[in-house]
């Protein structure tokens, strides 16, 4: 009986050692270009493997419904989310945990655009014109701005001519500059890449209004994963130091001064706004 019993134990530890987690899986909502969102976080993956003891796995998805899947399903561990996005993979799973925000992400803001050859100057300027807004699940390219133009009595389905979607950031930018559309909207982080990096022509297009801030994106865990990784995971975050050459390069990557501590509370006044502009039900 003793070493049927030990034969059972040593199948029991052996199955648990050969299903233990050797790779850390993580995604980002697609705000960006695939190959931005890869450059951006190659280095932070290395950072993270040194700091974890693990393996760590970009896997790209095509739409932002799929981070949120992917996390619920346990085909993901840790994704970068926008607040919305948040929203949705909280209410999805119940357990989803944020567990570190960039400083920047406390006061967000979104930029309202328009071709510099289209004569518009203000939000009342916009009626009767193309509009796009980002993804549609993009917290900065849409569920905040519709929130704040509701809030000035102005419905999009109504006020605009037409009202299209881009898919990210960078591509509303990219569609106003070339007339495609006479205005957008977009987050202020990407808005303000693009101008250093020159990737859009400012004399084609300005910006008319910025938004009131909020909180945005995050860093988010499923909420089964094992506690201890969590804790090392949040530890890498608060551990990059914007005076240690190789972190600054990681926050300057991902537009961070530095990360800090973040909780769920954070976002419900994204959860309210996705209420109050009939996003959720």
């Amino acid at each position: 009986m003793f070493k049927r019993l030990m034969m059972v134990l040593c199948g029991v530890f052996l199955c648990v050692t050969a299903f233990a987690q050797s790779v850390l899986r993580v995604s980002a909502i697609p705000d960006e270009a695939p190959t931005e969102l890869q450059r951006k976080f190659a280095p932070l993956g290395k950072y993270l493997e040194q700091q974890i003891g693990m393996k760590v796995e970009f896997i790209p998805v095509t739409d932002y419904a799929a981070v949120v899947e992917g996390l619920a399903s346990n085909k993901l561990d840790l994704a970068w989310l926008g607040g919305f996005t948040f929203v949705q993979a909280r209410l999805r799973t119940g357990n989803a945990i944020p567990i570190a925000q960039r400083a920047e992400d406390e006061m967000f803001t979104s930029k309202f655009i328009a071709s510099a050859a289209s004569g518009i100057n203000s939000l009342a300027d916009l009626k009767g014109k193309n509009f796009t807004f980002g993804s549609v699940s993009s917290t900065s390219g849409h569920l905040m701005p519709r929130y704040f133009l509701l809030q000035q009595k102005i419905d999009p389905e109504k006020h605009f001519k037409r009202v299209a979607f881009s898919g990210a950031h960078d591509a509303t930018a990219l569609q106003v500059e070339s007339g495609k559309v006479e205005a957008g909207v977009l987050n202020a982080s990407v808005w303000e890449k693009l101008v250093q990096e020159k990737r859009v022509d400012t004399s084609k297009v300005k910006v008319i209004w910025t938004t009131p801030p909020y909180f945005d994106y995050n860093w988010t865990v499923r909420g089964n994963l094992d506690p201890a990784l969590i804790k090392k995971l949040t530890d890498a975050f608060l551990q990059l130091d914007p005076k240690v050459k190789p972190h600054k390069d990681i926050l300057d990557l991902q537009r961070a001064a530095r990360f800090i501590a973040t909780s769920p509370e954070n976002y419900k006044g994204i959860e309210q706004a996705a209420r109050s502009a009939g996003l959720l039900r």
